[in-house]
């Protein structure tokens, strides 16, 4: 009865600014990651696990990309009717200007007429921008539980420098309601957001035409923050494995963490992540290569040597090649003699005969797609 009654609503570019060397053509929610899916697999699978079946996609730049990888929903099981929708960018004009939208609530406000005309009592927003598999269904449950009029993902804090960009901290009373929100800071007593709320559909359109109205732009400043003593803003408190992409450094590691088989298990068994299927034959290792402590893709072609590193679908490690705790994406390419390490190579890259490249863990460096090394 609770699945039928909630909608979901995820924001594409919500934090492009984080990787911009990675969204130039592409939106966060369809950044590549773990070999084979893209941000947006986590929270789609999440929303249908939990039996939702209207999903809303808002975009607002470079969303051809994420349009191909979600075609008509199948893979998620959402072609269907009221199944997902990709809402595409707007521009709202006023007496002084013609712009498209800045941020949470003004993307809200581009689509009151879909949410005004929406079934569901409950919506379910979230950002894409954390690798973690999170129970959407008990979230909605323990917000109903708890007669709650905001419920906010959050988990643990990480005081990385690299983490607290554009940070939401949330301080709880002993009955888990907030009690206090931050922007950019973390202190102890503090959790730290997963950017996934849970709030019901009328007062989610009441809030934001009166922010509007006042022409406040921050969701967890000018409405939850300037709310907090009259809502009801419940924390959820989410255990399991969570990593925030806030830079190249912090995308290298979670991708690096899978090379763990307790991250694989903690993301993985918990409930599926579907993604697009590709039907690319078995990757094939020759006779002479040496692969160990990586993830591999379909497809591929090894001949060299790979260490630690996480390969995306069709890529070709030719004889003599060496990669090191490298990400190389779908379709790249390393020609004999080549040495490669922590790199992360975009799709279709090509890493010419004897290319020496190497950075380090904390500055992993970035190639471009389709780049001729």
């Amino acid at each position: 009865m609770l699945k039928k009654k909630a909608m979901g609503i995820i924001f594409a570019n919500m934090h492009d600014n984080a990787v911009s060397e990675m969204t130039q053509k592409r939106s966060m929610a369809s950044l590549p990651f773990g070999g084979r899916y893209r941000m947006i697999d986590f929270y789609l699978s999440g929303l249908t696990d939990a039996g939702i079946s209207q999903i809303a996609v808002i975009t607002k730049s470079n969303y051809q990309s994420l349009m191909d990888h979600i075609e008509s929903g199948r893979s998620w099981d959402l072609a269907r009717r009221k199944g997902i929708t990709i809402l595409p960018p707007y521009a709202y004009t006023n007496a002084d200007s013609n712009s498209a939208y800045h941020g949470r609530i003004a993307a809200l406000f581009g689509i009151m007429d879909y949410l005004e005309h929406a079934t569901a009592e409950t919506v379910v927003m979230m950002d894409a921008d954390h690798v973690c598999t999170l129970d959407i269904e008990d979230m909605i449950e323990k917000h109903y539980n708890n007669n709650a009029d905001v419920s906010i993902a959050c988990t643990d804090p990480d005081y990385d420098p690299d983490n607290l960009k554009n940070c939401v901290s949330l301080k709880e009373d002993d009955t888990g309601r907030v009690i206090d929100i931050m922007i950019n800071r973390c202190s102890e007593g503090y959790s730290q957001s997963i950017n996934v709320f849970v709030i019901e559909r009328k007062l989610l359109l009441s809030l934001i035409a009166d922010a509007m109205a006042h022409m406040n732009v921050i969701f967890e400043r000018d409405i939850l923050l300037a709310n907090i003593e009259s809502l009801r803003i419940q924390a959820y408190h989410h255990k399991g494995y969570v990593k925030r992409i806030t830079s190249l450094k912090t995308y290298f590691e979670a991708n690096m963490d899978l090379i763990d088989p307790a991250t694989v298990d903690a993301l993985f068994l918990p409930r599926p992540i579907y993604t697009k299927v590709h039907d690319s034959p078995p990757t094939r290792y020759g006779l002479s290569c040496s692969v160990s402590n990586s993830v591999v893709a379909d497809g591929c072609t090894v001949e060299g040597t790979v260490e630690n590193s996480v390969l995306f679908r069709g890529v070709e490690i030719e004889e003599g090649a060496v990669v090191r705790n490298c990400i190389l994406m779908q379709d790249t390419k390393v020609m004999s003699g080549v040495v490669l390490e922590n790199v992360i190579a975009d799709k279709s890259v090509v890493f010419t005969a004897n290319q020496y490249m190497k950075s380090t863990e904390n500055y992993p460096l970035y190639v471009k797609k389709r780049t001729i090394v």
